[in-house]
């Protein structure tokens, strides 16, 4: 059967969200003479004077940042959702709206200009996952907020405004779709099956072994097997965890050890500082018992053949289903051996 997977156009399921994605392996042969993007190398300088995110220096709201030793975490100047956005609906025939207020904020993961994930030391990494699960419990205990979405655009090809790495952290009342999607399917897994559907399915992948990145004694990374994007990859704890806050002290070393893993392998894979957009999908926190949910962090990269050659999700993509030509067997086998 992997046979026909490798070398056949097929459909495959994505058991979170349960959509389809269609693969075409067969494509991946054909020449490519679309647009190609600049390679880009990191960032060399430790300090940069107009950095707006770098320690010391003013922002463009008139603020200065600290000289901040490691993370440091602001409210975003120019943040997406506003704290006193005023509560109303709008309803008119077939048109609705409603009010939708939240908190957005940035972390800077280091002071230092160009040290992204991939270069930090495993120290520094525990402190950005302590970082992450100090936002989530502060933000998630306010009556206002019952979502919390923490992620990571690199790079500029993925919109990344500033190269000082940092990610941000968007706090809102309403419970996202996506959200919505991974809550129902997990629950009625576990409510028919008595566990975690996440647990099952990384148990199957791990005793399979071919979509595995790597792994440690408290996560594994792969490629999903509905993976959507070329080199797409998720971390999951291999223990049932509903939040990062849950995570023990070895725990968030093994977790710093697989971001630092996966990102140094994506930077070798093209030789290039490789972009993408992660985030982390965990249970809100509104107050209901989400004893289904096992969270998850995933990344979203958009290279395709080379450090030069970007996926776009056009055409088919924008108004059928998702498509890829690189299976996720492929993917996974490339970064594995990196």
């Amino acid at each position: 059967m992997s046979s026909f997977l490798e070398d056949h156009p097929h459909r495959r399921y994505n058991i979170l969200t349960k959509e389809w994605v269609l693969v075409s392996p067969h494509r991946n042969k054909r020449p490519w003479q679309g647009k190609t993007e600049d390679s880009v190398k990191k960032e060399e300088i430790a300090y940069d004077p107009k950095c707006y995110l770098c320690p010391t220096n003013d922002r463009i709201s008139g603020e200065k940042n600290p000289d901040y030793p490691s993370t440091y975490v602001f409210a975003n100047d120019f943040g997406a959702l506003l704290k006193d956005t005023p509560n109303f609906n709008y309803n008119e025939g077939l048109m609705k709206a409603e009010g939708e207020n939240g908190i957005c904020k940035v972390i800077c993961f280091s002071p230092n200009h160009s040290l992204t994930i991939p270069d930090m030391e495993i120290p520094a990494l525990i402190d950005v996952v302590e970082t992450w699960q100090k936002e989530y419990t502060e933000l998630g205990s306010l009556p206002e907020i019952n979502y919390i979405q923490i992620f990571e655009n690199k790079g500029a090809i993925m919109g990344c405004s500033n190269p000082h790495p940092h990610g941000q952290i968007w706090a809102q009342h309403s419970i996202p779709s996506e959200i919505q999607l991974k809550t129902d399917s997990q629950k009625e897994y576990f409510e028919k099956n008595g566990k975690s559907l996440l647990q099952a399915y990384i148990e199957q992948e791990i005793e399979e072994g071919t979509r595995i990145i790597s792994q440690n004694d408290s996560f594994v990374t792969l490629v999903p097997f509905w993976a959507k994007w070329p080199y797409e990859a998720m971390i999951v704890p291999k223990r049932q965890m509903t939040t990062i806050k849950e995570l023990t002290d070895s725990e968030k070393a093994d977790y710093a050890e697989a971001l630092k893993t996966l990102t140094q392998k994506f930077d070798r894979l093209f030789d290039t500082s490789f972009p993408y957009s992660a985030g982390i999908h965990q249970a809100p926190t509104d107050g209901g018992d989400y004893k289904e949910w096992h969270w998850h962090m995933s990344f979203y990269p958009p290279l395709l053949r080379s450090a030069t050659i970007k996926k776009f999700m056009v055409g088919y993509e924008m108004f059928a289903m998702p498509q890829r030509d690189i299976t996720a067997e492929f993917a996974a086998d490339k970064l594995r051996a990196l």
